[in-house]
Formats: C-alpha cells, sequence, structure tokens
C-alpha cells in the first residue's frame, strides 16, 4: 500500500514539493520516515543533498502538531518541554525553509529543535545554539545551577541567565510561583490573578546599623552586631535555595543604616549579583566613585533616597544641608543613568509640601510616593497626619498623579478611592497589598527577621532557624494573613491597610483596622 500526495504533502509539505514529480511511491511502513527512505535512494538527493534532514525535521513537526499543548500536571520542578524534538542534522540553516525567506543551507553539523509552547498551536523550529543545548543538559540532568557555574567557571548568574533564555523560548516549562496567597484568603470584588501570587521575592537586608545620619523618625537605633562577609554569603545561599524551590525570582534590597557603609558591602553586593538577583539599594547619597564601584559590578534595579519635604522642613528631620545634597545626588544617578526613587515619610508637619515637592522633583526622579509614619522607635516623637484629614489628602494626591510623571501610588488605602472611581485596582504598597512575610521579609543586621521594618514584627532568627522554617511558621502566617477586621473587606488583595501604622496608634493589627481607614 502507498500513500496519495495529498497525505503525503500534510506531512512533508517542503519535502515533497522539492522533489516534486520525482516524488516515487512511499511505502506504508515509511510514512514517519521519509528521511530513511530518501538516504536509501541516494538518486534522489542528488539536487537536493539535505532533504533526508530536512525531511527528519518535517517528521518531528508533524509529531509536535500531534501533541497535547498543555503544561504538565502537578508541576513541582523545572523540566523539559514535554514536545520539544532534538534532531541531529548534517546540514546548518534547514530551519529557515519554515520561515517566509529563501533558504540557502551548508553542509556542516548542528541539531535542530522542534516545539510548541503550552497553550500554543504555533510550531516552533530553530537551531539549538550552545546556551540552549546547555539548558536541556542541565535540566534534564537536574544539576544543580551552582555546580554547573562552578563547572564552567562562570557565575551563578550566567547559568540562571541562560536557564530564563531557554525558558522564556519555551524550550522548558517551570512550575508556578509557590508564594500564593492560601484558598481561603480574601477575594471581595479583585479577580485579578496577579494580585493572589508574586513571581518575585524580596529580601530587605538591613545590613548595618551605621548610618552616617540621624533622622527624627528612625524606626530604630539600636546597637545590632554586624554579620561577617561569610556568614552574609550563607544567607544569600539561603536564599537562592529558598526562591529555587518557590519558583520565584529573586531581589535583594540593602538597606540599613546606610548600606553602603558596610565595609563588606562591594563584595556582598557582587555575590547578590553573581547569583542572579536583582539587586537594589535603599540608602542615602553618596559619593560618584562609590556608585561607579557599584555600577562596575550590577546596575541597580533602582537607589531609593529620601526627602521629608521642601529645604527647611527636610533638613530639620534629616540635618542641614541634606536637601541640597540629595538634589544633586539624584542628578549624578540620572547622569550614571541609575533609576532614582524618592521616599517621603508622611506627617502632620509636611503633608502641605508633598504635592509641591512633586513638582520640584518633576524633572529630577523617577519616582515619587510616600509611606505614612509609623509611630515606632524615635518616630514616635513626631506627629501623624490626622485621620480625618487622610481622605482629603490622598485625593488632591490621586488627582495629581496623571499629570507628573515621577508621582506614584503606593498607599493601600488608595484604593479605596480608586474603587469609587471606576478605576481599576493597583498593587498597593508592595504589589499584592500589604505584603508583610508574603513577598518580602526584613532581615537585620544580628540576623532577626521582621516581617516589616516599620515595626517591630518578629518572625525569627537566621542564626538560629532556616528561612524555609521561619517563612513557614506560625508567626509569619499571622502577619501575613493581617487583621481579622480586613477579612470580609471588597479590597483586602489589594489593601489590608498598614500594619506598622495601625501598631503606631496602639491597635491591636490582628484584630483592629489601620485607623485611617474610610470605607
Amino acid at each position: 500500500m502507498t500513500f496519495s500526495m495529498d497525505q503525503i504533502q500534510a506531512i512533508y509539505p517542503l519535502s515533497s514539493r522539492l522533489l516534486a514529480e520525482k516524488f516515487p511511491p512511499l511505502p506504508q511502513d515509511k510514512l514517519l520516515n521519509l528521511a530513511e527512505f530518501l538516504e536509501a535512494r541516494p538518486e534522489l538527493l542528488q539536487t537536493h543533498p539535505y532533504l533526508a534532514d530536512l525531511a527528519r525535521i518535517e517528521t518531528a513537526r508533524y509529531a509536535v502538531s500531534r501533541e497535547p499543548s498543555t503544561v504538565p500536571e502537578n508541576l513541582t520542578e523545572r523540566v523539559v518541554n514535554p514536545s520539544l524534538k532534538l534532531i541531529q542534522v548534517q546540514w546548518q540553516g534547514l530551519p529557515e525553509f519554515f520561515l517566509p525567506r529563501d533558504a540557502t543551507p551548508q553542509p556542516g553539523e548542528t541539531f535542530v529543535l522542534v516545539w510548541k509552547n503550552p497553550g500554543e498551536k504555533e510550531i516552533r523550529t530553530t537551531e539549538a545554539s550552545g546556551h540552549d543545548l546547555l539548558a536541556l543538559k542541565i535540566t534534564s540532568e537536574q544539576i544543580d545551577g551552582r555546580d554547573a557555574a562552578r563547572q564552567g567557571q562562570v557565575s551563578v548568574d550566567a547559568i540562571d541567565a541562560i536557564l530564563r533564555r531557554a525558558t522564556g523560548k519555551g524550550l522548558l516549562i517551570v512550575p508556578p510561583s509557590r508564594i500564593v496567597r492560601p484558598p481561603d484568603f480574601p477575594r471581595g470584588e479583585v479577580d485579578k490573578a496577579k494580585f493572589f501570587t508574586t513571581p518575585t521575592f524580596t529580601l530587605q537586608w538591613h545590613i548595618t546599623q551605621n548610618c552616617d545620619l540621624h533622622c527624627r523618625h528612625c524606626y530604630d537605633r539600636s546597637d545590632r552586631s554586624e554579620p561577617e562577609l561569610g556568614e552574609c554569603i550563607a544567607v544569600l545561599d539561603q536564599l537562592y535555595d529558598f526562591c529555587r524551590d518557590h519558583h520565584v525570582d529573586t531581589q535583594v534590597t540593602f538597606t540599613g543604616g546606610n548600606p553602603l557603609l558596610y565595609p563588606h558591602f562591594n563584595e556582598l553586593y557582587r555575590e547578590a549579583a553573581d547569583r542572579g538577583f536583582l539587586t537594589a539599594i535603599l540608602g542615602n547619597p553618596m559619593p560618584r566613585n562609590r556608585i561607579e564601584e557599584i555600577l562596575a559590578i550590577r546596575k541597580p534595579e533602582f537607589y531609593q533616597v529620601s526627602l521629608e519635604g521642601l529645604r527647611d522642613h527636610n533638613d530639620y528631620i534629616r540635618g542641614r544641608g541634606h536637601f541640597d545634597l540629595v538634589l544633586d545626588f539624584l542628578d549624578l544617578l540620572r547622569e550614571l543613568d541609575v533609576y532614582s526613587m524618592v521616599m517621603l515619610t508622611l506627617t502632620r508637619a509636611n503633608m502641605d509640601q508633598v504635592l509641591e515637592l512633586a513638582e520640584l522633583l518633576r524633572n529630577r526622579t523617577d519616582l515619587f510616593t510616600f509611606n505614612r509614619l509609623a509611630m515606632v522607635g524615635e518616630g514616635a516623637e513626631l506627629a501623624s497626619v490626622p485621620p480625618g484629614e487622610y481622605r482629603e489628602f490622598l485625593q488632591a494626591y490621586l488627582d495629581a498623579v496623571p499629570d507628573n510623571p515621577c508621582m506614584a501610588m503606593k498607599d493601600n488605602l488608595l484604593n479605596i478611592l480608586r474603587r469609587e472611581r471606576n478605576q481599576p485596582f493597583f498593587g498597593g504598597c508592595a504589589g499584592r497589598g500589604c505584603g508583610a512575610a508574603f513577598n518580602f521579609i526584613a532581615l537585620l543586621p544580628d540576623g532577626e527577621v521582621h516581617a516589616c521594618r516599620k515595626f517591630p514584627s518578629y518572625i525569627g532568627n537566621l542564626r538560629q532557624s532556616a528561612l524555609t522554617e521561619i517563612y513557614h511558621g506560625e508567626l509569619a502566617r499571622q502577619y501575613r494573613t493581617g487583621s481579622q477586621a480586613c477579612a470580609r473587606c471588597e479590597i483586602r488583595p489589594v489593601c489590608g491597610g498598614c500594619l506598622a501604622v495601625a501598631h503606631g496608634f496602639g491597635l491591636d493589627i490582628f484584630t483592629e483596622r489601620d485607623p485611617y481607614c474610610f470605607i
């Protein structure tokens, strides 16, 4: 029995077209093995010597087209795309036949990849790069990225970048993030899945208490021992394992005190960058040479500094000359192409200066926003915004946001106004409402881990317990759950108020709501 040309063309559209009238009757047992049939008939390859390899690719494409296009169920680790076919051929340039341009194959051994991404029908065909093959080897043989980096004498970042690119192409499939709100977490009227899970976990690392400022609202001036560099590297390794096991990207936000005053900062920053972590800095203005040293390692995702209002008030809070120093530093960051952020701590004394400061920063910083004062530590000596005046302030701020590109929204309570205005919800403080002990934790110099740095929210100590144990412990779970008073709120996933502010007012953060909430 032989097959009709219609049947053959459905599997081998290119090969049958190139052979045209020379295509011989194809026996039944060769329908899915045209390459072997052609190699047994060398006279058919005289005009197109690469035709057998092209047929191999077409066979693979046909097989992939017949397979389901879904993510494997109960996926717990990175895997090779089940649809992927790896074909060794003796001709280069064959995938160009499947593109809308002329193909001119050249002799040369290579590998061709054929696959389709989950949920798609398109069949993808490309020559495998060395990085593609390495990613497939690491994944199929379950090689730890750090071991692969040591063997290749490269950074872990380089290996993870190769794996990320292969995942982006669809050659590899990774499980969804394991950092997900539990099924019983309030949903309200928030229906977007992105607010219930996170692709990135952030360690806000207060690496030192040492600071060149003494601000009047400092949350913690206690004496805490600084970690040795070796201890810090061990923390990074724990963090790497935690994020790998939870299938999330990692961000380390270095802060303090002033993190750049930590004596081993450059070495620690390099270790974080070498592991492929996103890096950011919450610090104070520093000389050009210190920023250039950091840029020589890796440009941070952002560098955040603080201003507390216009010049006189800011310098009252942070010290004489600080305001002008920050403005000059923002100019430096812009010159060096570093994304800059300015944070303001909102109090009764500066709430009338916020919009004017935002105008001053319009073309000087990439992002400006505010946090409400948490009356903790020395901040307890300052006056908070009167709760009865806060709604009006938020309305004015929200009205100004569309006209000033540097103004950003952060306070969760802005979502109350956006709901009233029929505007879409935004992520709130941490992108998922209150992110305390959910998509971020704070690590202090002495190993203490807190759900949020703005108030005492101890959940463990890395010198005594592993990060995974702390994160999944009962204390962390309580902070993730938040206040029972918010449990039935329609916007809970993008809000939850501010636990630190509630604590500063002396409230029970697990039963009472943010005193500024105006729902």
